[in-house]
């Protein structure tokens, strides 16, 4: 009974910290908010594009990957103009401030993303396919390749034990295919034309797919002009969405989708909602956090749940497009998908930053094992008390918590990008611009 009442008490003893650290985070949030909104849209923007240039600039004279050290190097110019210019016009009182910061965010774009795909997308081809793109790129090419043709792109065998998936003349991890089968969707132009050139490029189709997705998202969702233009710049046109845009990440289609399935779920629009959340979760294990989260939150217009609805659609589109897959060579599958990206594959991966996970199973490597599973029983702990003191769930409220969880998964995952910051940034800010939008009612009836 003392052990009993020994451990609750701890329990409460932890509750009782989290919620102070929360409420100071939440303290130095609310001052940092009030001083930024004094300093008006036009010089906040100038601010954000000032550390874009710095950034960028920053990157290009310490990144040892071609693709990221020219974006760097070329972006770093319009950053800085455009924040000349947005810096200057705050300091004066605009009529149509909010046109004149459209403009802008339209000039970086064709500065930061715009110019420097196309010369990348060009030397690439000049360079017969190789450099001048993340490693990802050819990747998702090659899957599309062996796709057109009828192939698995999922392949592996063993060599001493381990799980080794090669490719002559290509580095060990360049051989894996760790997505889901629809990411070789973005392949399929450059796998019909059998080269990487022009608008073929993997990056060209990921970026009109992003631009697609978040055009559709932004004028769904119902925030103000400010807002959605704040959500515009981060998602596309500062470091967090240009750089990645530019250089090849595969993430900015998943967090397009994702973001218009926020606006789907703000809007009460399930079958939307599912379809958004299914195609980013039939694309890359990154989108399912957010996919499940979704069932929490989702209801019809009269406040009635509609988890069942998203989940059949997210699930067919996923069961549909990867079952024939895992079907054909379920080992290969589980190779490339989970165990590559875990670090359990036997490869060394390109996405091992020196975060805190990495750095522990470096010099413990038993670690390696057990600390996700045990990050995730207790995350998953705390993520649970807090639902249950949360109910009924509000999309901000679950858009912060995705933040998190993000957070913790990148500090604890034994390889994994620095790059994907880029999640947790994006649901902070969503969830900030959706704060006082509500999405439940008390109502738990099922539709």
């Amino acid at each position: 009974m003392t052990n009993r009442t020994s451990s609750v008490a701890a329990r409460r003893r932890v509750l009782t910290t989290l919620d102070v650290m929360l409420t100071r985070l939440w303290n130095v949030r609310d001052h940092f908010m009030t001083w930024w909104t004094a300093l008006g849209t036009l010089t906040g923007d100038g601010l954000l594009y000032l550390g874009a240039a710095l950034f960028a600039l920053v990157l290009g004279w310490t990144s040892s990957q071609p693709a990221q050290w020219q974006w760097g190097y070329l972006s770093a110019g319009p950053y800085l103009l455009i924040a000349v210019i947005a810096l200057l016009l705050g300091r004066r009182a605009l009529r149509r401030e909010h046109l004149v910061r459209v403009v802008l965010l339209g000039v970086v774009l064709v500065g930061v993303v715009f110019i420097p795909l196309g010369l990348e997308t060009h030397w690439r081809q000049l360079h017969g396919g190789h450099g001048d793109a993340q490693p990802e790129v050819g990747v998702i090419e090659r899957s599309a390749k062996l796709l057109s043709k009828g192939l698995d792109p999922y392949r592996a065998y063993k060599k001493n034990g381990e799980i080794v998936n090669e490719i002559k003349g290509l580095p060990a991890f360049e051989s894996f295919f760790p997505y889901f089968p629809l990411m070789g969707v973005f392949g399929l132009p450059a796998a019909d034309t059998k080269k990487s050139e022009g608008l073929t490029d993997a990056r060209i189709i990921m970026t009109l797919m992003t631009l697609i997705a978040s055009g559709w998202a932004l004028a769904l969702l119902r925030l103000s002009r400010r807002q959605k233009l704040r959500v515009a710049q981060v998602l596309i046109a500062l470091p967090t969405g240009a750089l990645f845009l530019s250089t090849g990440g595969d993430d900015m289609p998943i967090l397009a989708l994702l973001l218009l399935g926020v606006a789907a779920l703000q809007r009460r629009q399930s079958n939307l909602a599912g379809i958004s959340f299914g195609l980013a979760a039939a694309m890359k294990l990154t989108a399912w956090p957010m996919a499940a989260g979704a069932l929490l939150v989702a209801r019809n217009p009269e406040g009635r749940a509609t988890w069942r609805r998203v989940m059949l659609w997210a699930g067919a589109i996923v069961l549909v497009t990867t079952v024939p897959f895992v079907w054909k060579a379920p080992a290969a599958f589980m190779s490339n998908v989970f165990a590559f990206p875990l670090g359990l594959a036997g490869v060394a991966s390109p996405a091992a930053s020196a975060l805190p996970g990495h750095i522990l199973t470096t010099w413990f490597p038993a670690l390696g094992h057990v600390l996700a599973p045990v990050a995730l029983l207790i995350g998953g702990y705390f993520v649970t008390k807090d639902v249950r003191a949360h109910w009924p769930l509000t999309l901000s409220r679950l858009l912060g918590i995705m933040s998190v969880v993000f957070t913790v998964m990148m500090c604890v995952a034994t390889a994994t990008r620095a790059g994907y910051v880029i999640y947790p940034l994006n649901f902070a800010l969503w969830a900030a611009v959706t704060q006082d939008q509500k999405v439940v009612t008390p109502e738990l009836v099922d539709a």
